[in-house]
């Protein structure tokens, strides 16, 4: 058996189509799409529309939610200032299928292949963050009561594994934002044999002059204000812009000390 895994894709059609013809190539057994389809690059719907053809197993990410959630009674109010301007334009796109995208799992698992479980970020949330340094006791919230052997997630952008106990972790990457420096689209396909399952990362080149391009020609960058411009400069250079950002310059922001705007412009100009 083998299942091809993506996520984070961001509204970079360009990239997604590039993964999706390599996986016509491939042929595997299933695909499942681990969230955040939508909201970065500028073809939210598009991509959305795609992943939905596909008759894959689909789960929600955080980017998901923040389009289903905005402008309801759970939307946290900093969504309504200049920096969730990128989210009001995938809104904007997005209104007719938003239930559709709140009806997604949070999480995944086969009744065949229960030694898998897939998630966006975690069991527990689409926001929680998985890195190298992350302590086991940390984990145990995040998985409280699954039993599989094998995690798969996204969201931190970053293909790798990491052991926890006798339990793998397996990180996808990103197919529309990948973050190790390679500008290249990002999957990963588990493998099933006698001994186990065998994990293989996969990045395929695509055009990322043509996704730059999409975000001039559509309106977005212009529409989508300075974070459009931080997630330009993160797919044009497969680099962490928007941590360093809100590390830097989220206290102030929220605030009210430094207006976003600003704020982007001394980021920018530090790279």
């Amino acid at each position: 058996m083998q299942i091809a895994l993506l996520a984070d894709i961001h509204g970079n059609l360009a990239a997604l189509e590039a993964v999706l013809a390599e996986l016509d190539r491939l042929r595997p057994d299933r695909i499942a799409v681990l969230g955040d389809i939508v909201d970065g690059a500028p073809d939210s719907l598009a991509c959305w529309e795609r992943v939905r053809g596909l008759g894959a197993v689909v789960l929600r990410g955080n980017h998901e939610r923040y389009v289903f959630d905005y402008g309801t009674e759970r939307a946290a109010p900093e969504w309504s200032t200049l920096q969730f301007a990128p989210v009001r334009w995938t809104v904007d796109q997005c209104r007719g299928v938003r239930a559709e995208l709140a009806a997604l799992p949070l999480t995944w698992s086969w009744p065949d292949v229960p030694e898998l479980l897939l998630a966006h970020a975690s069991a527990r949330a689409d926001q929680d963050s998985i890195f190298a340094h992350t302590a086991d006791a940390a984990l145990d919230p995040m998985f409280a009561g699954a039993e599989a052997s094998i995690i798969v997630r996204g969201h931190n952008h970053l293909a790798g594994e990491r052991l926890w106990g006798a339990r793998r972790i397996v990180h996808l990457g990103a197919v529309g934002i990948p973050l190790d420096g390679h500008t290249a689209a990002q999957f990963t396909v588990l493998s099933r044999h006698a001994g186990g399952w065998r994990v293989q990362h996969h990045a395929v080149p695509y055009d990322v002059a043509a996704t730059v391009r999409r975000f001039r020609e559509s309106g977005y960058l212009e529409a989508g204000g300075p974070m459009a411009r931080l997630f330009l400069r993160e797919i044009a250079t497969a680099t962490h812009h928007f941590l360093p950002f809100m590390k830097r310059y989220g206290a102030a922001i929220q605030g009210g000390a430094l207006p976003v705007e600003v704020a982007v412009e001394r980021l920018l100009g530090e790279f």
